[in-house]
């Protein structure tokens, strides 16, 4: 759905931001809604959705309980 979007949590990030967490939530409040940049009629529900987006996905980074890291495949 949205390939411009990062992994954000460990093995794939380290040191992931709030600007990283805020990037994401834009980029997946601009695919959900359609609008790269909303009207001025719009512009606060998008700001509110993508404060939303930002807050859920640090509180599951925060949350996320990991194993142990994959194995590294070796290189053919």
């Amino acid at each position: 759905m949205c390939r411009s979007i990062k992994t954000l949590r460990e093995p794939y990030a380290s040191d992931v931001t709030d600007e990283d967490v805020r990037a994401a939530a834009l980029q997946y409040v601009r695919k959900v809604s359609g609008f790269r940049s909303p009207s001025a009629r719009n512009a606060e529900a998008f700001d509110r959705a993508v404060d939303a987006v930002a807050i859920a996905t640090r509180a599951l980074l925060d949350d996320l309980q990991l194993g142990r890291l994959p194995r590294e495949h070796p290189r053919a």
